[in-house]
């Protein structure tokens, strides 16, 4: 297995900052990232991997977890030192990503919390972390900031651009703010612009979180926990289906006779527990924003005619019970790019199918990248 490490760059200067598409301005961004495999003399074999909303830029391997990283990165103090990358199935050598054909980036998004600048970071104006004030961001600052880690890496081109949820809004982001760049991009059950269903499941989530007595504001000195725990939950419901529900968990119930009663129940709020642990709510809060404003057509006169000039292949991929973002959204994005194929994915397991089919991930992914 691939041996890792999460290293941190600071990116942009107070003469040269960050500017964000609300206008305001960050002075210095640090990013978390990792990378597997070389890259070439001519800067050309990358692949930039783009994680979901409560992912990172461990992507593949086992990382190491020193003390360093650990004090750099707190919330990995969650993982487990022989826990592999949310994406190890598709990334690495013989995979669909193959690290000894091409140099793998992946870095955690801009807002977040493992490493990249975000709400935990220290405000240099105030010395104390940002919390409820970072200012708004969208899909295209997260991208704006990928790109200058790429130039950093010494990175010209990019073989493709892949990444499935909000990972594939920065995909077809990255085609449209630097095409010259792109050389194909993998969108993977996203959306063109964020539909009011998902955003129905992202204000309940933050309702929940904001609902929780220890939020205060943003301003907590302890997380809200039974609110982002709620919030987490609300959202697995919309990553599965009642089809994988009831083949798991059925109207089976808890042997030890405690609440809740239900294994589904127990499942849930196992779930819950889990996301407070590794994660931050005023970022969650961040991030879900930033999933709604997402609309590749603003500012390009509109959906279809930002993905008409999309002028790249792309291998745009569906899941056929993905309940949140359904696979005609992506048969529509695949059908308005003028060199786009469309395939699907089989499974019983909704939208958090690009974390789990990696056998059918890893035979489309790697035909398209061949054909290239």
């Amino acid at each position: 297995m691939l041996k890792s490490k999460t290293e941190i760059i600071t990116l942009f200067e107070s003469s040269r900052p960050l500017t964000l598409d609300s206008g305001h301005m960050l002075p210095a961004v640090q990013v978390a990232f990792e990378t597997y495999g070389r890259l070439n003399a001519a800067g050309d074999n990358a692949i930039l991997v783009c994680h979901a909303l409560t992912g990172d830029a461990h992507a593949a391997g086992i990382t190491q977890l020193d003390a360093q990283t650990l004090q750099k990165i707190p919330l990995y103090r969650s993982k487990k030192a022989d826990q592999p990358g949310w994406w190890d199935g598709l990334i690495g050598p013989g995979k669909a990503l193959d690290t000894n054909r091409y140099f793998v980036v992946c870095s955690n998004i801009l807002g977040s919390c493992y490493g990249t600048t975000g709400p935990m970071s220290v405000n240099p104006q105030s010395g104390r972390p940002y919390g409820p004030d970072f200012p708004e961001i969208t899909v295209r600052d997260m991208v704006k900031v990928q790109k200058a880690l790429l130039d950093a890496l010494g990175v010209k081109s990019l073989v493709t651009v892949i990444g499935g949820s909000l990972g594939g809004m920065q995909v077809l982001e990255w085609a449209l703010l630097f095409p010259q760049m792109v050389r194909s991009i993998v969108p993977i059950a996203t959306a063109a612009g964020h539909s009011a269903w998902a955003i129905g499941f992202n204000h309940l989530a933050r309702q929940a979180v904001m609902n929780d007595p220890h939020w205060q504001g943003g301003h907590y000195r302890r997380q809200p926990e039974r609110g982002l725990a709620l919030a987490r939950q609300i959202g697995m419901i919309s990553y599965r289906t009642d089809i994988s529900f009831q083949h798991r968990f059925g109207r089976d119930k808890r042997n030890d006779g405690k609440e809740p009663v239900f294994q589904v129940e127990s499942y849930l709020s196992y779930q819950g527990e889990k996301l407070v642990k590794r994660f931050d709510a005023n970022s969650f809060v961040l991030l879900t924003r930033a999933l709604d404003s997402h609309d590749v057509g603003r500012d390009r006169g509109g959906i279809e005619q930002a993905l008409h000039s999309i002028c790249c292949p792309a291998l745009c991929v569906g899941i056929d019970s993905d309940i949140l973002y359904p696979a005609r959204e992506q048969q529509e994005i695949a059908r308005q790019i003028p060199q786009a194929l469309y395939r699907e994915i089989k499974s019983p397991d909704g939208h958090d199918a690009f974390l789990i089919e990696y056998d059918q991930l890893n035979a489309m992914v790697r035909k398209f990248l061949a054909s290239k």
